[in-house]
């Protein structure tokens, strides 16, 4: 298993995955355009899992000199409970580290409150709101 940098050869792959996690509510922010808007901006960390050359998994997160926070992890079905997960952690962590975050925070979903957990990630008593600007 590798990881690397996204490339825009990717984005089918990383659709398929999202869709297989029920990750994927709304192409304007997860789809295809948007993956590689995120991988352009200078500010995101947008890491590939593959194995064999196939895309299995992926993180998106961003750092703005401030705060960094990963937005997105999703690792295909059949890998997971392997490791993956935790590697793309670990390896988006490195990365914001490296630019200079002091803390990282992650928005997260009841069923992944464990997973996080055993990264060291604590609960915190706030909740994500949404806007949205533009119907799919």
């Amino acid at each position: 298993m590798n990881i690397r940098k996204f490339r825009d050869s990717d984005v089918n792959e990383l659709v398929k995955i999202l869709e297989s996690n029920m990750q994927y509510g709304s192409p304007l922010v997860e789809g295809p355009d948007a993956m590689r808007r995120v991988a352009r901006c200078q500010a995101a960390v947008v890491l590939v899992a593959e194995e064999n050359g196939t895309p299995v998994g992926f993180i998106r997160a961003i750092y703005d000199g401030s705060r960094a926070l990963i937005h997105l992890l999703s690792v295909n079905p059949k890998f997971q409970r392997k490791g993956i997960g935790s590697q793309l952690v670990d390896a988006a962590i490195f990365e914001l580290v490296k630019r200079g975050a002091p803390s990282i925070s992650v928005t997260v979903t009841e069923e992944s409150v464990g997973f996080w957990e055993k990264k060291n990630f604590k609960r915190l008593p706030v909740f994500l709101m949404l806007k949205t600007l533009k119907e799919h």
